[in-house]
């Protein structure tokens, strides 16, 4: 017999493997196979297995799920569970968000320049964004492919990235070559959006790479919020440059 499961928490092919290696293990399962970007598991069985010793064979990292029950609809109690559990998770995404804001208002606060408050405030994104990147070059890449179109297609730029973004954050902060930071800005993101986009429409549970490995982030609408914000910037600091 064959059922198929959804397991969350996956985020590079080092997890694919550690679970159908967890899976493989268990009494009468006869074969395994997991789709990582859409986060599901085929188990050929010889007989039927409770989903509760599944669950025992993986990580705590890792959560299992009958594909069928985890597509059935959530009671009002449920749906508001997972929302703040969501906003939980959400929060060092947030964290440094605000501190980020608020670093670049007190630089210049005073006096108040709506310009360079833009460009402080993507250049210490991208210098704190890469850092957690860099924080795992080996899993980020990973991660970011699974729902980065150029990442996807060609695997070495989520190598190169966090690098790019580093070197865009000391452009911004020390002014230098700004309209071409601008530009990289734009079609990076613009790239990046476009897959974020998908991924929230297809309704795949995968994590967000933004902060790279360090910290679960789920992809959400904020991550759609964050990317257009920085587009937006890009956008108008171009438009003021060549007007």
């Amino acid at each position: 017999m064959t059922h198929n499961y959804t397991i969350t928490g996956m985020t590079c092919n080092g997890c694919k493997a550690s679970v159908e290696k967890a899976l493989q293990s268990i009494k009468h399962v006869t074969d395994v196979s997991v789709n990582l970007e859409a986060a599901e598991a085929t188990i050929h069985l010889s007989q039927r297995i409770p989903i509760e010793q599944l669950q025992g064979a993986l990580s705590d990292k890792f959560k299992i799920q009958d594909r069928q029950q985890s597509k059935e609809v959530l009671t009002a109690s449920g749906t508001i569970n997972d929302q703040k559990s969501e906003w939980k998770q959400l929060f060092p995404l947030f964290l440094i968000f605000g501190y980020i804001s608020a670093a670049a208002i007190i630089i210049n606060y005073k006096p108040w320049d709506g310009s360079s408050f833009m460009l402080d405030f993507m250049g210490l994104f991208y210098i704190v964004f890469s850092f957690f990147k860099l924080l795992d070059l080996k899993g980020f890449p990973e991660s970011f492919k699974m729902y980065d179109p150029l990442a996807k297609a060609i695997p070495s730029y989520g190598f190169v990235y966090p690098f790019i973004e580093l070197a865009l954050g000391v452009l911004f902060l020390t002014r230098l070559q700004i309209p071409l930071a601008l530009i990289v800005t734009i079609v990076i993101l613009g790239i990046t959006t476009i897959g974020v986009t998908k991924t929230l429409l297809s309704k795949k549970a995968i994590q967000c790479a933004c902060l790279g490995t360090a910290l679960k982030l789920p992809m959400t609408k904020a991550t759609f919020i964050e990317n257009t914000i920085m587009l937006i910037m890009a956008v108008w600091m171009l438009i003021k440059i060549y007007n």
